[in-house]
């Protein structure tokens, strides 16, 4: 039970630490923007959004996943407790990564003119993409860092890292964006990236690393294993990032501009705001799980309790986001967004499945099964491309809302038959209880937003609504972590 409950607090503990992380970063992002848009104008946001948005691109395509795969092959590594394994791991990602980051660049390079043309319709831009092409090697450094960091469960410095990174970064940038304008817009980049890098391997060279021998040709067989699970994932990401395209094509030719903006919108809260809970626990439960490989078992009750844990976190957080939508529409942008709140509240919906769907597909990537992997990620980009398709040519843009409802309960069904012909898995009955115990408050929520008209008893019933969610969550949160005697060690401290 005690090893049990220290699990609880492992993922907790994480989750807690990378949440704060991720609500740092995405207030950085927002100060970012504010200083760019009040310094540099529409003009300067859209620049900047260009220049970022296409070398993640090219990052992606030329990283070949390696930031994600690398840290399944040095969890496992450690996992063994041999050293030299660990080592050799960690050359080759080394290595992997300074092949990756100079790809990107030579591409970079190759590309400037046309990528200035596709992206500016000009070129007048060649010679930033030129100098923007640094920052494809500092990334991939930077990202070799961070796998390392997170394999080896250094999330504490990774943590560290990632803020220091994003305010200096934002320190930096700001005197040239106001001393050389749109001109100052690549130096920021390109500071930010180099300052990234020199706090990843500042915090890196903590790691105890013991020095091995290994040959060019031994780096690359080592690193063939990440490279095609990596391949797989930077294939699934590119996925996601063509059925946005391709959704937001469609609603722009048979909608309006307007409705596209209204979706991005929606997409951004329902992403961005509730998608740090599954960032902050990725970054503990990805290596958790590889390093666990050996031992089924165990694995199987990690997926377990990471589900209760998600479940819990998420209840009262999707009961106070479909519940108050209106409020939080107007705060992030204004009433003219009003019109989103139905797409929020089915996303909200959706959210508890693709909790379940989510820590079942890290399963499969911490086992390597990169086939099986890929598999699910195409089936389930055509569904949510067809379900938006006919959601948007049907019903509008509510649809959107109702697609990304039907798209993950999809999923979620789709990966629980798989995970339980492939490996046997399947959700213990204390998953089970809180998955449906909270869907039931978090439908109800969204059952009185539907029905009721008069907004002051619409507000009544979700705060009881929340108030029961966040007293079972709280409750059993505290079975599991106990949460006095915690609060007691931190006093102490």
């Amino acid at each position: 039970m005690v090893e049990t409950k220290g699990s609880y607090r492992q993922i907790f503990k994480a989750t807690s630490l990378f949440g704060g992380v991720q609500v740092f970063n995405i207030i950085i992002g927002i100060v970012r923007s504010k200083i760019v848009a009040v310094l540099l104008g529409p003009m300067g946001m859209g620049v900047l959004g260009l220049y970022t948005t296409t070398i993640a691109m090219i990052q992606s395509a030329s990283g070949l996943g390696l930031s994600s795969s690398a840290v399944r092959e040095i969890s496992e590594a450690k996992s063994t407790g041999n050293a030299a394994k660990i080592s050799s791991a960690i050359k080759a990602l080394r290595r992997w990564v300074w092949f990756t980051g100079l790809l990107g660049v030579v591409v970079t390079v190759a590309f400037a003119s046309h990528l200035s043309q596709w992206t500016f319709g000009n070129d007048k831009y060649t010679w930033a993409f030129y100098w923007l092409s640094l920052t494809l090697l500092l990334n991939a450094l930077s990202s070799g860092q961070n796998a390392l960091l997170q394999g080896m469960r250094h999330l504490k410095d990774m943590a560290k890292s990632s803020m220091l990174g994003s305010l200096v970064g934002l320190l930096a940038s700001i005197p040239l964006y106001y001393l050389y304008g749109l001109n100052g817009l690549v130096p920021g980049i390109i500071i930010t990236a180099a300052v990234t890098l020199m706090l990843s391997t500042y915090f890196a060279r903590k790691v105890r690393v013991e020095p091995v021998e290994q040959t060019w040709k031994q780096s690359y067989a080592n690193g063939v294993g990440m490279a095609k699970l990596g391949v797989a994932m930077m294939a699934s990401g590119l996925l996601v990032t063509l059925v946005s395209y391709a959704t937001n094509l469609f609603v722009s030719r048979n909608g309006s501009i307007d409705d596209v903006g209204m979706y991005r919108a929606a997409w951004t809260i329902s992403s961005q705001y509730v998608g740090l809970i599954f960032t902050a626990m990725a970054t503990d439960f990805f290596p958790r799980l590889a390093s666990l490989n050996s031992d089924k078992r165990q694995q199987e009750l990690a997926v377990n309790q990471q589900a209760e844990i998600a479940f819990l976190i998420l209840g009262p957080m999707l009961v106070f986001l479909i519940g108050f939508a209106p409020f939080l529409i107007k705060i992030l942008y204004t009433k003219e967004f009003l019109p989103i709140e139905p797409i929020i509240c089915w996303n909200m919906l959706g959210i508890p499945f693709k909790a379940a769907s989510w820590v079942i597909g890290f399963m499969i990537i911490a086992r390597g099964n990169s086939k099986l992997y890929f598999t699910t990620e195409i089936l389930a980009n055509a569904s949510t491309l067809l379900f938006n398709v006919l959601g948007y040519h049907f019903f509008g843009l509510v649809g959107l809302g109702v697609s990304f409802f039907l798209s993950y309960l999809f999923y979620a069904m789709l990966m629980i038959v798989l995970s339980k012909k492939h490996y046997g898995f399947r959700f213990n009955k204390t998953a089970k209880k809180i998955f449906v115990l909270q869907l039931v408050v978090v439908v109800a929520s969204f059952l009185q937003v539907a029905v009721l008209e008069q907004r002051l008893a619409g507000y009544i019933i979700v705060a009881i609504l929340f108030m029961l969610s966040g007293v079972f969550s709280l409750s059993e949160l505290n079975r599991r972590l106990n949460i006095k005697e915690l609060l007691g060690k931190y006093r102490k401290r």
